[in-house]
């Protein structure tokens, strides 16, 4: 933990303030506030209801490179925190329209945490994006491992839609509807259940005192398959160095969706992002 906040710490404080149009040129600091209704795991949520707020840094350097540091608490379930992400990426940008980028996540839970992410704290990404004329579609694949090991592969379809300016010029308006189709195995699931069973027996520190637990077996263990899909649509106002964004997702989960997981799930968010 102590970790964590020295690199929050080296994030915020590494790079002076400077101006947007020239951070293609210099080193940039993103610090985000968020706030969720719920959290999801590629669109998946379990049937009790999470909403958390995140706070998060990352430092951009010209040749590509990012690290990042972030902290998830979860509003309605203890008082530490519920989640601690260390992360570093590189991000190239080929031309115009190609993109691409490659990063790893560490992350840290608490025990007998309520997260469906909490089995697999280590995460490796690769993502490639196309803009086109009408849509930008980008293809994430995701290998996730820990107690368990999964993989993921997410399908996205978006399209930046500028809506005109907000008392001043310099204030724009946009939204970007976005379709995501997510595949994937679950073996994560696994061990949320085994998790859920100590807490409800009373060994975890969480809350919950239900007597009867039903711990399911139907998990393909090695099977990959549709998990969810969802849908996006988030409102941004944005200026020359901050942004503020509201937004909503939809998810609809695949027909071997377990009972334990929601079989559609709405959330609604807030985030400010800020750049020095």
């Amino acid at each position: 933990m102590r970790l964590f906040f020295l690199m929050l710490i080296i994030c915020v404080c590494s790079t002076s303030a400077i101006a947007q149009q020239d951070s293609a040129k210099t080193t940039t600091t993103t610090v985000a506030l968020l706030y969720n209704s719920d959290i999801s795991y590629y669109g998946q949520a379990t049937t009790e209801r999470y909403p958390y707020i995140l706070a998060n840094a990352t430092v951009r350097f010209p040749f590509g490179l990012y690290l990042s540091a972030g902290g998830y608490q979860l509003l309605n379930y203890g008082g530490s925190l519920s989640e601690a992400d260390l992360g570093i990426g590189y991000e190239h940008d080929f031309n115009d329209k190609w993109n691409a980028s490659v990063s790893y996540t560490r992350s840290f839970f608490p025990k007998n945490s309520p997260l469906l992410a909490a089995s697999n704290e280590n995460n490796f990404n690769l993502s490639l994006a196309y803009t086109g004329k009408w849509l930008k579609t980008s293809l994430a694949a995701d290998y996730a491992l820990g107690k368990q090991q999964d993989f993921f592969l997410t399908l996205t379809n978006s399209k930046e839609i500028d809506l005109g300016h907000f008392l001043s010029e310099h204030n724009l308006i946009s939204i970007e509807p976005a379709i995501e189709i997510v595949a994937g195995t679950r073996h994560f699931f696994e061990t949320y259940i085994v998790e859920k069973e100590k807490r409800n027996n009373g060994n975890g520190k969480g809350q919950g005192n239900t007597q009867t637990v039903i711990t399911y077996t139907d998990v393909a263990k090695n099977s990959f398959e549709l998990l969810s899909y969802n849908f996006k649509i988030p409102l941004t106002l944005s200026r020359s160095n901050y942004m503020f964004e509201a937004n909503y997702q939809f998810s609809i989960l695949g027909s071997k969706s377990n009972a334990d997981l929601k079989s559609h799930n709405s959330i609604f968010g807030l985030a400010f992002y800020y750049q020095f």
